[in-house]
Protein backbone atom coordinates (compact mmCIF):
# COMPACT_ATOMS: atom_id res chain seq x y z
CA UNK A 1 0.00 0.00 0.00
CA UNK A 2 2.79 2.06 1.00
CA UNK A 3 4.77 1.43 -2.30
CA UNK A 4 1.32 2.29 -4.49
CA UNK A 5 0.94 5.94 -2.86
CA UNK A 6 4.67 6.47 -3.10
CA UNK A 7 4.09 5.87 -6.88
CA UNK A 8 1.29 7.75 -7.45
CA UNK A 9 3.23 10.95 -5.64
CA UNK A 10 5.79 10.74 -7.93
CA UNK A 11 3.76 10.27 -10.97
CA UNK A 12 1.90 13.08 -10.03
CA UNK A 13 4.95 15.02 -9.40
CA UNK A 14 6.37 14.07 -13.20
CA UNK A 15 3.16 15.09 -14.52
CA UNK A 16 2.52 18.36 -12.94
CA UNK A 17 6.48 19.15 -13.80
CA UNK A 18 5.47 18.64 -17.76
CA UNK A 19 2.11 20.22 -18.08
CA UNK A 20 0.12 19.31 -21.04
CA UNK A 21 0.60 21.29 -23.94
CA UNK A 22 -2.43 23.40 -25.73
CA UNK A 23 -3.71 22.37 -28.89
CA UNK A 24 -1.88 23.66 -31.82
CA UNK A 25 -4.71 24.88 -34.63
CA UNK A 26 -7.43 22.04 -34.16
CA UNK A 27 -4.73 19.32 -33.19
CA UNK A 28 -3.80 17.96 -29.49
CA UNK A 29 -0.52 17.58 -28.55
CA UNK A 30 -0.51 14.95 -26.19
CA UNK A 31 2.44 14.46 -23.25
CA UNK A 32 5.47 14.06 -23.49
CA UNK A 33 5.39 16.29 -26.68
CA UNK A 34 6.68 19.56 -26.03
CA UNK A 35 6.15 22.74 -28.13
CA UNK A 36 7.33 25.39 -25.62
CA UNK A 37 9.44 25.72 -22.83
CA UNK A 38 6.97 25.11 -20.64
CA UNK A 39 4.44 22.32 -21.54
CA UNK A 40 5.37 18.92 -21.67
CA UNK A 41 8.52 17.10 -21.85
CA UNK A 42 11.46 19.48 -23.60
CA UNK A 43 13.02 16.39 -25.01
CA UNK A 44 10.20 15.59 -26.99
CA UNK A 45 10.08 18.51 -28.65
CA UNK A 46 8.08 19.90 -31.71
CA UNK A 47 6.59 23.38 -33.12
CA UNK A 48 3.58 25.02 -33.51
CA UNK A 49 3.93 27.41 -36.78
CA UNK A 50 0.58 29.46 -37.30
CA UNK A 51 -1.48 26.49 -36.67
CA UNK A 52 0.06 23.44 -37.92
CA UNK A 53 2.07 20.83 -36.15
CA UNK A 54 5.66 20.50 -37.32
CA UNK A 55 8.81 18.04 -37.05
CA UNK A 56 12.02 20.04 -36.82
CA UNK A 57 15.30 17.63 -38.34
CA UNK A 58 19.06 18.39 -37.49
CA UNK A 59 19.28 19.99 -39.99
CA UNK A 60 16.67 22.22 -39.12
CA UNK A 61 14.00 21.65 -41.43
CA UNK A 62 10.37 21.44 -41.48
CA UNK A 63 8.40 18.59 -41.57
CA UNK A 64 4.02 18.77 -40.98
CA UNK A 65 3.17 16.58 -38.96
CA UNK A 66 0.19 14.84 -40.47
CA UNK A 67 -1.19 12.46 -36.88
CA UNK A 68 -0.02 11.45 -33.71
CA UNK A 69 -0.97 7.82 -32.04
CA UNK A 70 0.24 8.40 -28.17
CA UNK A 71 -0.97 4.98 -27.45
CA UNK A 72 1.85 3.45 -29.62
CA UNK A 73 4.26 6.34 -28.92
CA UNK A 74 4.52 7.16 -32.98
CA UNK A 75 3.87 9.96 -35.31
CA UNK A 76 4.32 10.56 -38.75
CA UNK A 77 5.49 13.45 -40.81
CA UNK A 78 4.62 14.45 -44.60
CA UNK A 79 7.37 13.26 -46.84
CA UNK A 80 9.20 16.24 -48.97
CA UNK A 81 7.50 17.10 -51.93
CA UNK A 82 9.26 16.03 -55.17
CA UNK A 83 10.84 18.55 -58.01
CA UNK A 84 8.44 17.60 -60.96
CA UNK A 85 11.36 18.75 -63.44
CA UNK A 86 14.44 17.76 -61.54
CA UNK A 87 13.65 15.15 -60.04
CA UNK A 88 14.80 16.46 -56.82
CA UNK A 89 13.25 16.07 -53.01
CA UNK A 90 12.78 19.53 -51.66
CA UNK A 91 15.61 18.47 -48.84
CA UNK A 92 17.90 17.00 -51.75
CA UNK A 93 20.68 19.54 -50.66
CA UNK A 94 20.42 19.11 -47.24
CA UNK A 95 21.05 15.22 -47.49
CA UNK A 96 17.44 13.64 -47.03
CA UNK A 97 16.38 13.46 -43.60
CA UNK A 98 18.19 13.12 -40.56
CA UNK A 99 17.27 13.02 -37.12
CA UNK A 100 19.35 14.17 -34.22
CA UNK A 101 20.07 11.00 -32.67
CA UNK A 102 20.33 12.29 -28.98
CA UNK A 103 17.00 12.92 -29.05
CA UNK A 104 13.87 10.17 -28.00
CA UNK A 105 12.83 10.11 -32.09
CA UNK A 106 13.83 6.97 -34.12
CA UNK A 107 12.58 5.96 -38.09
CA UNK A 108 10.31 3.44 -37.55
CA UNK A 109 10.26 0.04 -39.15
CA UNK A 110 7.19 0.61 -40.81
CA UNK A 111 8.08 2.68 -43.62
CA UNK A 112 8.26 1.62 -47.05
CA UNK A 113 10.94 3.81 -48.92
CA UNK A 114 10.96 4.64 -52.79
CA UNK A 115 14.50 6.19 -53.97
CA UNK A 116 14.00 7.88 -57.72
CA UNK A 117 16.50 9.35 -59.90
CA UNK A 118 19.16 6.51 -58.53
CA UNK A 119 23.03 6.51 -60.05
CA UNK A 120 23.66 2.71 -61.53
CA UNK A 121 25.61 1.82 -57.88
CA UNK A 122 22.74 1.77 -56.57
CA UNK A 123 22.09 -2.08 -58.19
CA UNK A 124 24.89 -3.08 -55.91
CA UNK A 125 22.84 -3.06 -53.24
CA UNK A 126 19.72 -4.93 -51.93
CA UNK A 127 16.83 -3.17 -52.59
CA UNK A 128 14.91 -4.00 -55.07
CA UNK A 129 14.90 -1.91 -58.36
CA UNK A 130 13.10 -4.51 -60.26
CA UNK A 131 10.54 -3.63 -62.67
CA UNK A 132 7.94 -4.73 -59.90
CA UNK A 133 9.64 -2.01 -57.81
CA UNK A 134 6.80 -0.19 -55.67
CA UNK A 135 8.10 2.62 -57.35
CA UNK A 136 6.80 2.24 -60.69
CA UNK A 137 3.26 2.04 -59.33
CA UNK A 138 4.13 5.87 -57.59
CA UNK A 139 5.73 7.17 -61.11
CA UNK A 140 2.68 7.19 -62.46
CA UNK A 141 0.74 8.73 -59.59
CA UNK A 142 0.66 12.36 -59.20
CA UNK A 143 3.67 13.80 -57.79
CA UNK A 144 5.73 11.14 -58.68
CA UNK A 145 5.14 11.90 -62.73
CA UNK A 146 8.37 13.69 -62.28
CA UNK A 147 10.62 10.58 -61.91
CA UNK A 148 9.10 8.70 -64.44
CA UNK A 149 11.39 6.48 -66.20
CA UNK A 150 14.26 7.69 -63.51
CA UNK A 151 16.10 4.48 -62.17
CA UNK A 152 14.53 3.90 -58.85
CA UNK A 153 14.04 1.02 -55.84
CA UNK A 154 12.23 0.66 -52.77
CA UNK A 155 12.93 -1.06 -49.17
CA UNK A 156 11.40 -1.33 -46.16
CA UNK A 157 13.19 0.21 -43.69
CA UNK A 158 14.36 -2.04 -40.91
CA UNK A 159 15.64 -2.56 -37.71
CA UNK A 160 19.70 -3.41 -39.47
CA UNK A 161 19.09 -0.03 -41.36
CA UNK A 162 20.14 3.52 -39.19
CA UNK A 163 16.80 4.41 -37.69
CA UNK A 164 17.75 8.32 -37.73
CA UNK A 165 18.30 8.57 -41.37
CA UNK A 166 17.10 8.59 -45.09
CA UNK A 167 19.95 9.54 -47.69
CA UNK A 168 19.79 11.56 -50.63
CA UNK A 169 22.45 13.14 -52.70
CA UNK A 170 23.37 14.26 -56.13
CA UNK A 171 25.63 11.19 -57.83
CA UNK A 172 23.12 8.65 -55.42
CA UNK A 173 19.06 9.09 -55.56
CA UNK A 174 18.11 12.88 -56.05
CA UNK A 175 14.04 11.87 -54.61
CA UNK A 176 12.18 9.63 -52.18
CA UNK A 177 8.86 9.39 -51.02
CA UNK A 178 7.54 6.64 -48.05
CA UNK A 179 4.69 4.95 -47.42
CA UNK A 180 3.71 3.71 -43.83
CA UNK A 181 2.36 0.24 -42.88
CA UNK A 182 2.22 -1.19 -46.78
CA UNK A 183 1.19 -4.05 -47.43
CA UNK A 184 2.13 -5.94 -50.77
CA UNK A 185 -1.16 -6.30 -52.44
CA UNK A 186 -2.54 -2.85 -51.46
CA UNK A 187 -4.00 -0.85 -54.31
CA UNK A 188 -1.99 3.02 -54.66
CA UNK A 189 -5.18 4.42 -53.84
CA UNK A 190 -4.94 3.05 -50.37
CA UNK A 191 -1.24 4.23 -49.47
CA UNK A 192 -0.53 5.96 -46.96
CA UNK A 193 2.34 8.52 -47.64
CA UNK A 194 4.50 9.48 -44.56
CA UNK A 195 7.28 9.10 -42.62
CA UNK A 196 6.23 7.02 -39.54
CA UNK A 197 8.96 8.57 -35.96
CA UNK A 198 8.05 6.73 -32.88
CA UNK A 199 9.58 7.91 -29.74
CA UNK A 200 11.23 6.60 -26.47
CA UNK A 201 8.62 6.74 -22.99
CA UNK A 202 10.32 9.33 -20.72
CA UNK A 203 12.34 7.59 -18.44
Amino acid sequence: MVHAILFLIVLVTQVSAYPVCPKCGKTKVPHPLSTDENCGDPRYRIYCNDGVLEFMSVQALYYKILKINPKTKKLVIKPPSIEEDTCYSSDLYQGGLMLDESLPFNISTRNTVMLFNCSDNILLSPLNCSSSSFCREFEEFGEGCGCKGTLCCHYLKDSSMTSHRIRVRVGGCTAYTSVVNKQADDSIESWNFGIELQWLPPF
